[in-house]
């Protein structure tokens, strides 16, 4: 941990008493900008449009963005060829189209195409602030499709132009498709790129109290294919509350911001929690880094809320954000237990086979029952008993008492990495999770979800505090903390990401985690 003390002089500081000793810093009362000395900017605005530095200091977006350009234009004309391809009658798009070829194969290898990087970047598609992390660019993609088939609607009725419907549409949504297959596969080389080279990033400086500063750090670090990277900490509340606990990055104090952005070489500023609450300090720091190319994130006190439960009501020039209540009931919950019903009843029916061939396995290994029910807690409070293959020895009941002081996990979990009551075949079926399939059967019955908090055993007792809330959903095979680590998670942590889906569940979010559970599984990560 550094410790760097000099004049306070910029944004979010607060200006210091003097306390009579060199080298000492001096006590915090409030928040104050000191203008820079330049005569070009008057609280840190330029005084001229033109004098701006135009250029961000971060620019790996350019290069991404090229791409983007080239594969949704390359999406564009594939999904024309696709379509003219299906429908050969001369050329299908125009019913006319035989009498001007070249008209016909501008418009649909040039025209649509271009029409559609258009309507894609007034939808936000090539938006830095939405690529490589996030659902945002996914649905600003489908919202453009939408546009485009708006738009070519209305240019065939205005023109009167006789256009195959079966052509055109399955042009639309191959383009669609082809887009999100291409930006998809943008985003898996983008997060390697991040991850391994430690490219494409944004170096980030946070500024507030340690504790604050902190837990955006960890936040930030959990999820590094967002490319956030935290470089240091500029405290606002003095050293006395950093002495004596190491920091992941360096710690620093009465420092110009600006200078220590440069210094640190961040392109980045994050205003976590209560430091973004000073009056007028948010508003001047904007300020003075237009035309530096330096970027400012805000965090705020609202941990754990999702994006589409908090709206900004503008009042007067004062920003409210409204936070939304979660969504525990409506329609969108009743096509959830249908879709998992449904989901379920296929999966029992193609898996059967599959279902089989692991029960001989199991009798094999080790003589007994094929399937493993344990009486877990589900919705409301409700028992009810869960389906699982059975991977330990028929004794492993038994045995337990004798193993509880070499418990890996906190929390109300058991878990060691090499369990000797797990037969050869039940450590392959585990790191699989081959093992949870018969969940699908508590699924059909309604008494589980697919996406949802893992269902607790039911003889740990009654659930205290904010473990409770986990019972407000049905619990599911897979959910957040499954993705996110499973086993390898602490306690606290898991039941944090538990109820982070619990407040912020959506039907694209089931999805997307059902998705990231693909790759979890075939990389067999946290799974003993």
């Amino acid at each position: 941990m550094r410790e760097d003390v000099a004049e306070v002089t910029t944004s979010l500081e607060r200006p210091v008493r003097d306390t009579g000793q060199p080298g000492t810093l001096r006590h915090v009362d409030s928040f104050e900008i000191q203008p820079p000395s330049s005569p070009t900017k008057t609280n840190g605005v330029p005084r001229s449009a033109w004098a701006r530095a135009g250029r961000r200091v971060s620019r790996w977006h350019r290069p991404y963005v090229a791409v983007l350009l080239l594969l949704d234009f390359g999406a564009a004309a594939l999904g024309s060829r696709i379509a003219i391809q299906l429908f050969d009658q001369a050329a299908s798009g125009f019913r006319d189209a035989d009498k001007d070829p070249t008209w016909f194969h501008t418009v649909s290898y040039l025209l649509l195409p271009l029409g559609w990087l258009i309507i894609l970047w007034a939808n936000g598609a090539y938006d830095r602030r939405y690529l490589g992390f996030g659902t945002d660019e996914f649905k600003r993609v489908t919202r453009a499709s939408v546009a485009v088939a708006a738009s070519v609607s209305f240019l065939a009725f205005a023109t009167k132009t006789d256009l195959s419907r079966y052509t055109v549409g399955t042009a639309l949504l191959g383009t669609l498709l082809l887009i999100m297959f291409a930006r998809y596969l943008a985003r898996i080389v983008l997060h390697a790129v991040r991850r391994h080279g430690g490219q494409a990033t944004q170096r980030v400086v946070l500024v507030g109290t340690l504790p604050e500063a902190l837990e955006v750090y960890r936040a930030v670090s959990r999820s590094p294919a967002a490319g956030l990277v935290p470089v240091a900490i500029h405290l606002t509340d003095g050293y006395a509350a950093a002495r004596g606990i190491q920091t992941p990055i360096p710690v620093y104090a009465g420092r110009d911001l600006l200078s220590l952005v440069h210094e640190v070489g961040a392109d980045t500023i994050a205003v976590c929690g209560s430091a973004s609450a000073e009056r007028g300090e948010l508003r001047r720091l904007a300020w003075q880094l237009e035309g530096s190319g330096v970027d400012l994130i805000v965090a705020p006190q609202l941990t754990d809320i999702a994006g589409p439960r908090v709206h900004i009501r503008p009042i007067e020039g004062l920003p409210l954000l409204h936070v939304e209540e979660p969504t525990l009931s409506g329609p969108a919950l009743l096509v959830k237990n249908l879709l998992d019903r449904l989901a379920a009843a296929i999966g029992l029916v193609l898996l059967f086979p599959l279902f089989i061939a692991i029960a001989i396995t199991i009798r094999i290994s080790d003589p007994g029952p094929v399937f493993f029910r344990q009486s877990r807690v589900g919705h409301e409070g409700r028992t009810f008993k869960v389906w699982k293959f059975r991977t330990m020895y028929v004794d492993a009941e038994q045995r337990l008492a004798s193993l509880v002081d070499q418990n890996e996990t906190d929390g109300l979990l058991f878990k060691i990495k090499q369990d000797p009551r797990v037969f050869p075949a039940g450590r392959f079926l585990r790191a699989s999770s081959l093992d949870e399939l018969p969940q699908l059967i508590n699924v059909l019955r309604g008494e589980m979800s697919l996406v949802g908090p893992r269902p607790l055993p039911a003889d740990d007792g009654d659930f205290l505090g904010d473990v409770r809330r986990r019972l407000l959903v049905r619990p599911g095979i897979t959910g957040l903390w499954q993705v996110s680590g499973r086993s390898d998670l602490s306690w606290d942590e898991a039941v944090r990401l538990d109820l982070y889906y619990v407040d912020n569940w959506s039907l694209a979010y089931d999805l997307s985690i059902l998705w990231r559970t693909i790759g979890v599984v075939l990389a067999r990560k946290g799974a003993y």
